[in-house]
């Protein structure tokens, strides 16, 4: 997939007020500092699309991005540790609940995982309660670039042993880097099968 065209659309707090259309999108969605703007900028090809900063937590609306006319594009804000507020947490949770819940053109969710990291329990619980509300999501180890590629699949293999004591069936994953693009490709073309899927279902 080339990505042509990426344009900021509307940014809100209610799925309700999202854009009215039949159009597929895909939400990117993870713990706080876990690169997900940076991951956005890399697979748009556009350093400034998304929000960057070393504030966690910058993200604290649903922002939709329309890319190439024919799909969005979806900044959910993240989840876990930031410096906000109990209440603002909180407001986040239901916000992004709801939208899971009731955006029927969801195509899937792309859950950004730190692949420095074991198991964090703030992932785990986002990706049962995806499983329990019947979610399509895909997993997207992050910062590859910042450790070998042997730690990497080392850590990868623990966080998807740890899913196993729960899901009889694992989750699809890919391994990405802002910095090098790794997974830029990966990650664009099971968008565009998808989007293929789903315009034949139309």
């Amino acid at each position: 997939m080339v990505i042509k065209e990426a344009k900021f659309v509307t940014s809100n707090t209610r799925a309700d007020l999202c854009p009215q259309t039949q159009l597929p999108e895909y939400a990117f969605i993870g713990r706080s500092n876990v690169g997900k703007s940076s991951l956005i900028n890399m697979l748009t090809n556009h350093l400034k699309l998304a929000k960057t900063s070393s504030f966690p937590g910058k993200t604290q609306l649903i922002n939709h991005f329309l890319i190439n006319g024919e799909w969005y594009l979806v900044d959910l804000p993240g989840y876990g540790w930031a410096k906000v507020s109990k209440d603002s947490r909180e407001q986040w949770r239901k916000m992004v609940q709801f939208y899971l819940k009731n955006r029927t053109n969801l195509a899937c969710v792309f859950v950004l995982v730190d692949s420095r990291l074991p198991p964090q329990k703030t992932d785990l619980e986002f990706i049962e309660l995806l499983g329990t509300m019947g979610v399509p999501f895909v997993l997207i180890f992050t910062k590859t670039d910042k450790q070998s590629g042997t730690k990497t699949d080392a850590n990868i293999a623990v966080f998807m042993k740890t899913l196993q004591e729960t899901w009889e069936e694992l989750p699809m994953y890919m391994k990405s880097s802002s910095t090098s693009k790794e997974g830029r490709e990966e990650i664009l073309n099971f968008i565009a099968s998808v989007n293929q899927r789903y315009q034949e279902e139309q």
